[in-house]
């Protein structure tokens, strides 16, 4: 018998400032049974950087034929296709052909240097492409507290966000490895 998602319940408070959003979302979180919560997290952080209310979390890890994320318009047109960890140059081409825009989150540790070195010269070619790392170690102490119904408020100010979940509050911070045009 296969093993079925696990739903999470998210109230998501987004004050970004840099992009003068500020909005609640209910959000109910498939997890992939493959799927760790620091991964989810990793999904929530994207969500709340590029919050808009047509962004949407897709079946991720259940459908390889769509991105973690995407931002469709009312023409049904991917304006914004949001992929995590390492693809591969083919999905990244997928993504970038399809979208007018793409964003890479991956976690700041050796596996992503590595993929990094390998596919830097073929990648700086796509020019709506944005790659951005997180620090794997906030990820992991935010994963820490990670229950099946959260109340997150994220304060994004200057590149940099707060995340407060459960009366516990971490700083993160993008690092913008490839600015898309």
């Amino acid at each position: 018998m296969a093993l079925k998602a696990t739903i999470f319940k998210v109230e998501l408070s987004i004050s970004n400032m840099d992009k003068n959003y500020y909005a609640d979302h209910s959000l109910t979180i498939a997890r992939h049974p493959s799927e760790s919560d620091k991964r989810m997290l990793l999904r929530l952080v994207a969500f709340a950087f590029n919050a808009h209310e047509q962004l949407e979390f897709t079946k991720g890890l259940s459908d390889v034929d769509t991105p973690d994320l995407w931002q469709k318009s009312y023409s049904d047109e991917i304006e914004l296709w949001i992929e995590l960890g390492q693809p591969s140059e083919q999905r990244i081409k997928k993504g970038c052909n399809q979208s007018q825009q793409m964003i890479v989150y991956s976690y700041d540790n050796n596996a992503f240097d590595e993929w990094w070195k390998k596919e830097q010269n073929a990648l700086n070619t796509r020019k709506n492409l944005t790659i951005a790392t997180v620090n794997e170690t906030t990820i992991e102490q935010l994963a820490e507290l990670v229950t099946r119904q959260m109340h997150i408020q994220v304060t994004i100010q200057d590149g940099q966000a707060w995340f407060s979940l459960n009366d516990e509050t971490q700083e993160l911070s993008l690092t913008t490895i490839k600015e898309g045009e």
